[in-house]
């Protein structure tokens, strides 16, 4: 499990190719290499990956066909960074919220507003998901457990889109700070919204037939 409150970024150092299959390398700072062990779970722009080999500075992790394709992680190249979480141990204070590392689609950025001490990026979301977008809802973006400001339902051929607030703290400790309009992130919707959702259009088609 994570809590969407990403410790830092770390940079892509190598990448090895294979069919349908990569490992990266990556260089994670020692407070984030700190008792690490292969086997253990770290997500990288919020997408849960297990480590496969330790050599000093450098971590490696292999990403499968299925991440390649969820994800954004298979467009990344040498020198990219990516943001970092440990995985959550109990007793850890719960920042954001309870988050999985398990990615369901990619957004665009597709507009972005600044201001002096915050940014407001919106995202535009495959339809399937706009049912659990919700102002003031939790939603995991590149793995950072954040806020929805505000819900623009899918009009004509534009999917739903929603914005989000980043403080100075969040531009500075995570990628988003870089990111540009036309970029994509990886979406990781809050699965107590999920199922909340998905249980009462259970009961409501259940009832529609009887």
């Amino acid at each position: 499990m994570f809590t969407g409150i990403v410790q830092g970024t770390a940079e892509v150092v190598a990448i090895h190719e294979a069919e349908a299959f990569r490992t990266h390398v990556v260089l994670l700072p020692e407070a984030l290499r700190s008792g690490l062990e292969v086997g253990a779970s770290v997500a990288h722009n919020g997408v849960c990956l297990t480590v496969t080999a330790i050599a000093e500075e450098g971590v490696s992790f292999d990403l499968m066909r299925e991440t390649l394709r969820v994800t954004n992680l298979g467009t990344l190249g040498v020198g990219d960074r990516v943001n970092i979480e440990r995985a959550a141990r109990f007793g850890d204070e719960v920042g954001g919220h309870a988050m999985s590392g398990h990615i369901m689609a990619q957004a665009e950025l597709v507009e972005l507003d600044e201001a002096p001490n915050n940014r407001r990026l919106w995202f535009e979301l495959p339809h399937a998901l706009g049912r659990f977008l919700f102002d003031k809802g939790y939603i995991g973006v590149d793995g950072a457990s954040l806020t929805i400001g505000e819900v623009r339902r899918a009009t004509g051929g534009q999917g739903p889109r929603f914005c989000v607030d980043l403080i100075p703290e969040t531009l500075q400790r995570t990628t988003l700070g870089e990111r540009v309009p036309g970029d994509w992130v990886n979406i990781e919707i809050d699965p107590q919204t999920q199922a909340i959702v998905e249980t009462v259009e259970r009961v409501l088609a259940t009832r529609a037939t009887e």
